[in-house]
């Protein structure tokens, strides 16, 4: 049987790969690892995941924003939100407060669903 071992990215349909480039680049700051314009296709470094922007027309597929959001790790939600509110960045509700983290909600230009996210109580073992 085979056993998987990890995630190797997680990928974001889009329809316009420089605009895409700029917001999680320039905007979210995360690193672009690949960038080829050519095939429709670049990766951004989030520090534990890749997160893999494709055309999916080059692919012949059919594109559905990821609706269920990506938790992008920051040390302070706050700080963060207000920095990429300055940025243009649209959230969708205020930060909500889980009793264990906060989260802010918000979209790529594609309307793929992230979220800045900071755990501040320890986790708690299921019983």
């Amino acid at each position: 049987m085979t056993s998987v071992t990890g995630v190797d990215f997680v990928g974001l349909p889009i329809t316009d790969l420089e605009r895409t480039v700029a917001f999680y680049r320039d905007t979210l700051g995360l690193a672009c690892s690949v960038h080829m314009p050519e095939r429709g296709f670049a990766e951004f470094e989030t520090g534990n995941l890749t997160l893999n922007a494709y055309d999916p027309d080059r692919m012949g597929l059919e594109r559905h924003p990821n609706r269920n959001p990506i938790a992008l790790h920051v040390d302070d939600v706050a700080v963060a939100r207000a920095e990429l509110e300055a940025r243009g960045v649209a959230f969708a509700a205020d930060t909500f407060d889980t009793g264990v983290c906060h989260m802010a909600f918000f979209a790529d230009p594609d309307g793929n669903a992230l979220m800045l996210h900071h755990r501040y109580a320890p986790r708690t073992p299921a019983p």
